[in-house]
């Protein structure tokens, strides 16, 4: 199977998913609180966040976060989508090839990685091992999250692959160390945890 292509993303999937009401998967409260916490984290970290890539920015919910959270650091959004591109000017690109002259202090990849085929994803998870520096921000649905309930499925997109959660984690391994929440740190990060605030390797 292919990848989403790019005429997945037009008008109609936003009205479904983030416009209409009676159907978006879009919370911003949810979105408030989860940034609030990835943000806190970062600072309890003492991670220096000077500049932040979201990649499949969507409608740019963590744009206004990050500007509250962290006001110094530049934001860039990047977006699949023609039609998401068109309406708020973000930069088109793909995160399975998405470059950069520098990499980024903290680099946020929400409900993207779902939308690739197995060839595809391994590229992307490399792809954001090369582009943070810091942090990286990862929210993806797992094969095993369908297993245990943890998706309503009324609401989710059914075109997503079930990837197992062993294959996101074996992609990120040689890159981050596992911090929990989501929040993932690059190995080339200098900064000082514990070995209990990281995953087993």
């Amino acid at each position: 199977m292919k990848s989403a292509g790019a005429a997945t993303f037009d008008a109609s999937y936003y009205r479904r998913y983030y416009f209409d009401r009676k159907t978006s998967v879009a919370d911003h409260r949810h979105i408030e609180r989860l940034g609030a916490f990835v943000c806190a984290y970062l600072k309890y970290l003492r991670l220096p966040v000077r500049r932040v890539l979201d990649i499949g920015c969507g409608v740019g919910q963590w744009r206004g976060i990050i500007a509250k959270q962290f006001p110094q650091a530049s934001y860039r959004g990047v977006e699949f989508s023609e039609y998401l591109c068109e309406r708020y000017g973000w930069e088109r690109a793909s995160v399975v090839d998405y470059h950069a002259k520098k990499p980024f202090d903290l680099v946020i990849c929400q409900g993207v990685l779902a939308y690739l085929s197995p060839s595809d994803l391994k590229l992307a998870l490399r792809n954001l091992g090369r582009l943070t520096n810091g942090a990286l921000y990862l929210e993806a649905v797992a094969a095993e999250d369908y297993k245990r309930g943890v998706v309503d499925e009324e609401l989710t997109d059914p075109g997503l692959f079930r990837h197992k959660a062993a294959l996101y984690r074996q992609g990120l391994a040689p890159h981050f160390n596992q911090l929990g929440g989501g929040v993932w740190l690059s190995r080339g990060a200098e900064v000082p945890v514990f070995s209990m605030e990281c995953a087993a390797q």
